[in-house]
């Protein structure tokens, strides 16, 4: 029994140096996060770790207590800019996912969407058209078992990046994960994103 409670305390402290990283030093990567918080716990990095759900519940207690107010305001202001875009790519059937959404964003915080067309190379035509500067990326994710790469452009939007995911309309009808085993990512149309700047 105590050896299992010693192994809850180091998860504990763990995910709350890892929560301090990704609010002070803009860390979105939990794998990075939780590494980083591992070395400096003098711990193991590869055994034990907490779980992405246990650093996100330890990033509201530390920014509740130490930037209440910023990060309020902070976040308000990501899900502002979060909405227009979503707006202006409304024929790309727009998600918002990640901290911005579920409210951890910190103040380097990038915000994600996700794009569902049929017409992959549509989103890259459409900035072009518009001449918005972007970048080009790639993502890994799960659709199903099946591991999909993905392209991704970024965007420079007033304060913040915006990273654009293209994805098939068929992958809008499935859950979408991170790791094969993950959780499902989180999505939300642009009327809860609405609703959720509202009550921010």
């Amino acid at each position: 029994m105590p050896r299992e409670s010693g192994r809850n305390d180091q998860r504990s402290q763990i995910a709350h140096l890892a929560a301090r990283l990704m609010a002070e030093d803009g860390i979105e990567d939990y794998a990075l996060a939780k590494r980083k918080a591992a070395r400096q716990a003098g711990m193991p990095d590869t055994q034990g770790l907490p779980s992405n759900e246990e650093i996100d519940g330890a990033l509201k207690v530390y920014q509740a207590i130490y930037h209440r107010e910023e990060h309020r305001d902070r976040l308000r202001e990501l899900r502002g800019i979060a909405v227009r875009a979503m707006r202006e790519l409304a024929q790309f059937n727009p998600h918002l996912t990640g901290s911005v959404l579920n409210g951890n964003a910190g103040k380097y915080a990038d915000i994600n969407l996700q794009l569902f067309t049929d017409n992959v190379k549509a989103v890259e035509l459409y900035l072009m058209d518009r001449q918005i500067r972007y970048k080009t990326a790639q993502d890994r994710l799960y659709a199903g078992k099946e591991l999909r790469t993905v392209p991704v452009y970024i965007l420079r939007e007033d304060s913040a990046e915006i990273e654009l995911t293209v994805l098939t309309m068929r992958e809008l009808r499935g859950p979408l994960r991170t790791s094969r085993e993950g959780k499902s990512i989180e999505r939300a149309k642009v009327q809860a994103v609405e609703t959720l700047l509202a009550q921010t």
